[in-house]
């Protein structure tokens, strides 16, 4: 069997580190074909330090940082019928990837998250996912925005390749720990087949302390030009959609659609329940104004029941981007998810698994077969559109 695994990071006291850069390529491992994968460290500014494993599959490339909780920063794909690039990500002010060594996520305000910000994909958990959380009594922050997860380090990283599957996965481990407090371990790998125009991100999530714990994942996934554009459209199978606030509210007619960039623009935030397969599987599609390009994300209700819309269509010099998040809660305060029992209950020694699947669809039929696909899960069935926000949806 043609399989052969490399440790790209090792945190045994002792153990070899790998080296700095690393590129696996057809020469050195028969079988690659096309495919390649590339380890770098970055340096200067901001970046210095993060690690990076940029994984080419022969039809995609996707920029993975374990440094930054194995998000990932970007993903790069011919377009069709040519050799040209493009790019599916978004450009944030931040001029990342940003180390977490400077993103003060205890900051006074709880929204020290936003420094490191401008992945494509990026985790929100595990402790809470949501909005600041701040004590009623003291006003000091307990939950950061969007908490810790992403801007934890991952340790025992590992590359796999398999050439009799076609297929590249990476593996890391990313713990959210505080002695006394909460102890998690999450266990992510990200797969993708070769010639393929789609990965995987399978996450298992586990409780390693003797006592019982609570916890949160929201995967915030974010696109901008040249996907983002005005016309572009979000395609879903909708049951029922709350705006978050009077402000989304403004906007419910033609929550499904983007303007361009507009300078000073407030962000709105749409909260969804999504139809979906008896299995539980469900999907979201953002497409181009002309149809012509589109990504999709497929998911289980099992495991991310809420769905959440964040529209950001500023300038884009102030980040100019819409984020389409699967979760297992809204984003709002942790505590008052935990009074709504939006929370994942974990015993001692117990897992729980999430998996997304990005598909990128790069012309106009692969637009059309995910929009035919979506239209299978809602079956005709008539969303419930709420015009205010919802007590028990929003805080």
């Amino acid at each position: 069997m043609a399989v052969r695994t490399w440790k790209l990071i090792d945190q045994r006291v002792g153990a070899e580190a790998a080296p700095a850069q690393l590129v696996i390529g057809e020469r050195d491992f028969p079988g690659l074909g096309k495919a390649a994968v590339i380890k770098r460290t970055y340096s200067g500014g901001l970046t210095e330090g993060v690690v990076g494993v940029e994984i080419s599959n022969g039809e995609v490339e996707i920029d993975v940082l374990p440094t930054r909780g194995m998000g990932i920063w970007r993903v790069l794909h011919r377009t069709d019928g040519s050799d040209n690039v493009a790019t599916v990500g978004w450009k944030s002010p931040n001029r990342g990837p940003v180390h977490p060594a400077f993103v003060d996520l205890g900051e006074p305000s709880g929204m020290g998250w936003l420094d490191g910000f401008d992945e494509l994909l990026c985790r929100c958990g595990l402790e809470s996912n949501g909005a600041p959380d701040f004590d009623d009594q003291t006003n000091r922050l307990k939950y950061p925005l969007h908490g810790r997860i992403a801007n934890r380090p991952a340790h025992d990283v590992e590359l796999t390749i398999d050439t009799d599957k076609q297929e590249i996965s990476l593996r890391g481990i990313v713990e959210e720990t505080r002695f006394h407090f909460l102890k998690l371990r999450m266990t992510s790998t990200i797969t993708t087949k070769f010639g393929k125009k789609s990965f995987t991100v399978s996450d298992e999530v586990e409780n390693f302390s003797a006592s019982p714990a609570t916890m949160q994942m929201l995967y915030h996934v974010n696109f901008g030009l040249p996907l983002l554009d005005a016309g572009s459209r979000v395609v879903a199978p909708v049951k029922t959609i709350v705006p978050r606030n009077p402000r989304a509210a403004s906007g419910i007619k033609t929550w499904d659609s983007f303007s361009a960039p507009e300078p000073g623009f407030e962000e709105q935030v749409y909260f969804f329940e999504l139809n979906a397969a008896v299995d539980g599987g469900t999907r979201a599609m953002l497409k181009n104004a002309h149809g012509t390009r589109g990504v999709s994300l497929l998911f289980n209700k099992q495991q991310l029941p809420y769905f959440t819309l964040w529209k950001n269509t500023t300038a884009e010099a102030d980040g100019y981007v819409t984020g389409l998040e699967p979760g297992t809660n809204f984003p709002n305060p942790r505590s008052f998810e935990t009074v709504k029992r939006r929370v994942v209950e974990l015993a001692a020694g117990q897992k729980q698994r999430f998996d997304v699947t990005m598909q990128i669809h790069t012309n106009g039929p692969e637009v059309a077969a995910a929009e035919a696909m979506v239209a299978k899960v809602q079956a005709g069935r008539q969303p419930q559109v709420f015009e205010q926000p919802r007590a028990d949806w929003c805080a």
